[in-house]
């Protein structure tokens, strides 16, 4: 029968307590009921409850539940209400209770660097666009490049990009996501100077909450200015996008592992036969070493490869630049990367880049960051590590409701080929 025997030895002062208890029914999952939608269709809700009632009750199954409904943006809360007692099957109801984001939202962002140059942009989106989940991002930014590019000096240094991505969810079943994204841009690099029109779409297939694919079409129509002058490149391809994210924040992760990879064949418009294989690859972790957060050791390899083209052949903006805040910190943007015999960047047919960072937490809103970067950008299709750069540096993080401010002051292995002496890079967010 429950209850308690408690009994006290006078002798040694210790008094033993045992606790009896009878287990009650195991219970299974019942049936699922939604409530708190108010703008979207609580089938919306519905239909990705993957439980079927009669399967054996799991707190985990309940977990995962809940981050698959937070993955979308409208969604902005999960709450399970179990009855107090099991039905006549043996089975536990729950209620799926969810309150909602608002539907539309705007901001603005900055970045600056000496190094990459910088950028502003506006944006406005919608969460729910048609009732179903439905996400639009309208985008407006623009930048401004620091130096003059080596490949067209006389270039307007101005850049922009306006795009607009579009996802609907559930378009054959709930794990199938479309998704698309145009684009009017002009870019400004060393290496060239680009003005396009963009569209990716496709197909994205969650497997789990952790891993998804997406497979589509990409299409650009573009001119590239270049130091040997301008071309027209009207491109096609179709890229297969692999994507594994456990983490536990986007802006500011403290454990689990990030990795994408992308294998695109594309071509030119008009060439005949088979045109070149692109593949890249991107794997970051992060390790806490004590409960607080206080101390994140946080690395990232990253690669990639053009197969099938020569360095005269593949477009300018398809091949491989290292250098700046994105790959390796303190050089100038594009700088580790092969340049012609007239010294001017020319980009490479693969790269390798890898960054190590020690996240310390000195206070709740303050932490320094020691990093360490290498990385070059080659001629060969493989990468032959020959000439390989490295950086180091410090940063600051102002640790904020939204997530970390970024301030990093980096300093090249060699100034010569880096362009500068040191690098300061702002924004929103950890490096990686």
């Amino acid at each position: 029968m429950p209850g308690k025997d408690v009994v006290a030895d006078h002798a040694t002062g210790l008094l033993n307590i045992t606790f009896k208890v009878a287990p009650g029914p195991v219970a299974t999952f019942g049936p699922f009921s939604v409530s708190g939608t108010s703008v979207i269709k609580p089938d919306f809700v519905s239909e990705r409850i993957d439980i079927r009632p009669g399967e054996p009750f799991s707190p985990q199954r309940l977990s995962d539940l809940r981050r698959r409904l937070l993955s979308y943006e409208i969604i902005g809360s999960v709450r399970f209400i179990e009855a107090d007692r099991l039905d006549a099957q043996g089975q536990l109801p729950i209620e799926v209770q969810v309150s909602e984001r608002k539907e539309n939202y705007f901001g603005f962002a900055a970045n600056y660097s000496n190094t990459d140059g910088s950028t502003a942009n506006a944006f406005w989106g919608s969460r729910n666009l048609f009732g179903g989940g439905e996400t639009l991002r309208l985008d407006a930014q623009g930048s401004w490049f620091t130096e003059k590019s080596d490949a067209v000096p006389d270039a307007d240094p101005f850049g922009y990009n306006f795009s607009a991505t579009f996802m609907k969810p559930g378009i054959f079943t709930a794990n199938e996501d479309l998704v698309a994204k145009a684009a009017v841009l002009r870019e400004v690099t060393n290496a060239y100077v680009r003005e396009a029109v963009t569209f990716v779409g496709g197909v994205r297939h969650r497997f789990n909450d952790d891993f998804n694919m997406q497979v589509g079409v990409d299409l650009e129509a573009s001119q590239v200015e270049t130091s040997t002058g301008t071309r027209d490149y009207p491109i096609a391809g179709v890229p297969f996008d692999f994507t594994f994210d456990n983490t536990d924040s986007q802006l500011d992760a403290s454990r689990g592992v990030r990795a994408s990879a992308t294998i695109e064949p594309f071509a030119y418009f008009g060439d005949a036969g088979a045109g070149p294989l692109l593949m890249k690859a991107s794997i970051a972790t992060y390790h806490a070493f004590d409960e607080d957060k206080r101390f994140i050791l946080a690395g990232r390899v990253q690669a990639g490869s053009i197969i099938g083209a020569s360095m005269d052949e593949a477009p300018p903006q398809r091949m491989f630049y290292v250098g700046g805040g994105g790959t390796l910190r303190g050089y100038d943007y594009q700088s580790a990367s092969p340049r012609n015999a007239a010294g001017i960047i020319v980009g490479g047919l693969s790269y390798f880049a890898a960054s190590l960072e020690a996240r310390l937490r000195v206070t709740d809103t303050i932490g320094i960051v020691p990093f360490f970067d290498v990385g070059s950008a080659f001629a060969s299709e493989w990468p032959d590590f020959a000439g390989l750069q490295y950086s180091y540096g410090i940063g600051l993080r102002y640790y904020t409701a939204v997530g970390p401010l970024r301030i990093d002051l980096a300093f090249p292995g060699d100034s010569t080929v880096a362009g500068t002496n040191y690098g300061i890079y702002v924004s929103l967010g950890q490096s990686f």
